[in-house]
């Protein structure tokens, strides 16, 4: 089986686990993968049980929207390809409305300290980008700035975007930030709210994720 053929099963399953997961529901969200000089990502408005391997497009990071495919790329397909390129580090992206994170979206509020695995997204919290009209750079360039420094970012009135390493560790951020945001939520019900956590004991765990390896998080 060829390295394309198996990015482009691994998107169709992974987009047919959020909506089974409950992470997203219809064809809200969008995945994509970087391949070489190339990004990989789910047509627009195409139901995920209908969708093949062979659906994916491709859109060349030199030849700035241009696609490759039977079916049109996600309308999102700019929040997508100017992540990639502003950001090396990321291999792949995980777009979706979760319902407790975007609530959170919906007040613009970010995800504070108030578990340790915030940390997971690269610092002391998760901020809430402002907001931009879907599938437009304006939303592209929000989501940069919001997320300087993190690797996922809650998108104003609007979703999540959530980045990693591969597929796998993309769909981890993804879950746990929707995990992160209904705790959050939660919490806030309770008299006198959640204790936050100060910037040094969000330190020691970004320390320790360095060395214990938050990638053997995803992996098991």
């Amino acid at each position: 089986m060829s390295d394309d053929l198996t990015i482009r099963r691994a998107i169709v399953d992974a987009c047919r686990e959020m909506n089974r997961s409950g992470l997203n529901q219809g064809t809200a969200g969008n995945i994509s993968v970087r391949r070489g000089e190339a990004m990989l990502i789910t047509p627009s408005a195409t139901p995920y049980e209908a969708m093949q391997p062979d659906d994916i497009a491709v859109m060349p990071f030199e030849a700035y929207g241009v696609w490759t495919g039977p079916l049109a790329p996600s309308t999102e397909w700019r929040m997508h390809l100017d992540v990639m390129l502003a950001r090396p580090d990321v291999k792949a992206i995980v777009h979706a409305h979760p319902v407790h994170a975007t609530a959170l979206a919906m007040c613009r509020k970010p995800i504070p300290a108030a578990h340790y695995m915030v940390a997971a997204f690269g610092g002391t919290d998760v901020r809430c980008s402002r907001y931009a009209t879907y599938g437009t750079k304006e939303l592209s360039m929000a989501a940069l700035e919001a997320m300087e420094g993190r690797t996922a970012v809650l998108l104003a009135n609007h979703g999540i975007l959530a980045v990693g390493a591969s597929l796998a560790e993309a769909m981890w951020r993804a879950v746990e930030l929707e995990t992160l945001a209904r705790q959050y939520i939660l919490s806030l019900g309770i008299p006198g709210g959640p204790v936050i956590l100060d910037d040094g004991r969000i330190a020691e765990t970004l320390a320790k994720f360095g060395d214990y390896g938050l990638r053997h998080k995803v992996e098991t």
